[in-house]
């Protein structure tokens, strides 16, 4: 399968406190990987290192084969980032959005690029309308459509479901899936664990700057007490297991 990206003992320090103490994790290609964590665990600052977008103070980070630091050019053609927050203008309509964006991706049929992703997440009916007037959700599949213009091979999603509703969530679950089973490597951040859960492939839990757990979700299920079985024995959420192991490491 390969690997999309990989990263070993990334650091990064903002004004003498470090927020990154030695990252290491493998994504294989066309799989989708969810970096957990709470609020200023460093989710957000590992993805803007992987992307190009900041600079990291020690380790290596090799996207697609070309090392963020010294060939970031090579890898931006590669990507493709959606952040916490829809990034589409809302003066344009959705399908000027699509343009222009088809447009600075140098593609051939810009018009015919925008047609095909307004098709492909339900926007046609809304494509003339501004993006001032889309919904919640509508904004965040315009906004996803937008990071697939290009067909790039590696998407990044930081925190794509915050502030949504519950519907438009699921709605974003449906399109990540999708991405995935066209082969396309979703690195995927959150702090909904449900999201974690029924998304990812396999699931890296950042605490305090460091990865303290990696594997798939039956993997980490490993590292929960057994239970103690009564009459029927209880599985563990992923809530429970991202809580047993933070608290274990605080411990330490």
């Amino acid at each position: 399968m390969g690997k999309a990206i990989e990263v070993k003992g990334l650091r990064k320090s903002y004004k003498g406190t470090e927020v990154l103490k030695g990252v290491d994790f493998e994504v294989k290609r066309g799989e989708i990987f969810a970096l957990l964590g709470s609020n200023g665990a460093g989710k957000t600052t590992t993805v803007r290192i992987l992307t190009t977008l900041l600079r990291q103070d020690g380790g290596t980070a090799i996207v697609n084969g070309f090392d963020v630091a010294s060939k970031p050019e090579n890898v931006r053609q590669a990507i493709s980032l959606t952040g916490q927050f829809a990034a589409v203008d809302e003066m344009l309509t959705g399908r000027e959005n699509l343009i222009m964006l088809a447009k600075l991706r140098h593609l051939e049929n810009p018009h015919q690029a925008a047609d095909e992703m307004l098709k492909r997440f339900g926007l046609t009916d809304a494509a003339d309308r501004r993006a001032s007037t889309y919904s919640g959700g509508m904004r965040r599949r315009l906004d996803i459509a937008l990071s697939l213009v290009g067909n790039p091979k590696i998407i990044f999603l930081d925190e794509p479901t915050t502030g949504l509703d519950p519907e438009a969530r699921i709605e974003v679950w449906k399109i990540v899936k999708e991405l995935a089973d066209g082969g396309t490597t979703i690195l995927l951040t959150t702090q909904y664990l449900e999201e974690a859960e029924q998304l990812a492939d396999r699931i890296a839990i950042l605490h305090e700057g460091r990865i303290i757990a990696n594997g798939t979700l039956s993997e980490l299920k490993k590292l929960f007490p057994s239970a103690k079985v009564e009459y029927v024995e209880k599985q563990p959420s992923l809530e429970e297991i991202f809580l047993t192991i933070v608290g274990k490491k605080e411990a330490m």
